[in-house]
């Protein structure tokens, strides 16, 4: 028999699991809507305001309204980091398959890990700090990937393998938790990464940790 004290962790997990399920739908609906290119950055934005806010603080507020609520609020900038990411990746996987030799398929290979990295990365610190040029955020994010490269390469191993059972076994339900795995795993690390670098004074904010990332190291 379950305690109550365990039927309440199951019921928070599969709480949790519903949010972020009605999560993903949102940003397939969003990208979809915008035909990829208008909907992909706004909708990856708006999804890592809801998990942020969730995850680092605690905040559940209404999925639908908050969510196209951070969809409109930084629109043009957010479709501007998903076209740099579509743009680079249509590039480097075209580099890959058309490279003549090894040497330039692998050198491509690692770029396009790069760019993973850019894109799980990019859209958390545009939310949770206050740099709004586009290169200091995909420096930032770079910095924060590559300086937890860990846990970078741990949740992406946890991402491919639960895409593979996913696709393998319950490809029906994929559209609705195909990002459930990457996002938790992508809010978790930058969770951690934040409260690291601010202060207790300034946690509710976050906006200590954009001056600590350039302070560390980001170009300007």
């Amino acid at each position: 028999m379950f305690s109550y004290e365990g039927l309440l962790r199951i019921n928070t997990f599969l709480s949790g699991a519903y949010r972020m399920a009605y999560l993903n739908l949102l940003w397939v609906v969003t990208t979809v809507a915008g035909l990829v290119v208008f909907g992909l950055g706004p909708a990856s934005y708006a999804l890592a305001s809801y998990v942020d806010g969730w995850l680092r603080r605690g905040d559940q507020p209404p999925m639908t309204r908050t969510f196209f609520a951070s969809v409109r609020a930084q629109f043009w900038r957010s479709a501007a980091m998903g076209w740099i990411l579509i743009a680079a990746g249509a590039v480097i996987i075209t580099n890959v398959f058309a490279a003549t030799s090894w040497f330039l398929q692998f050198a491509n290979v690692l770029a396009l890990f790069v760019l993973f990295v850019a894109g799980a990365f990019v859209f958390p610190v545009a939310v949770a700090t206050d740099q709004v040029a586009l290169h200091r955020r995909f420096g930032a994010a770079l910095l924060i990937g590559f300086g937890s490269l860990h846990w970078t390469i741990i949740a992406t191993a946890a991402s491919a393998g639960a895409a593979w059972l996913l696709v393998t076994f319950a490809l029906p339900v994929a559209p609705f938790f195909g990002l459930v795995v990457p996002t938790t795993a992508v809010g978790l690390i930058t969770r951690s990464v934040f409260q690291k670098l601010v202060t207790e004074d300034e946690a509710p904010t976050g906006r200590a940790a954009s001056r600590a990332l350039i302070r560390e190291g980001v170009p300007s």
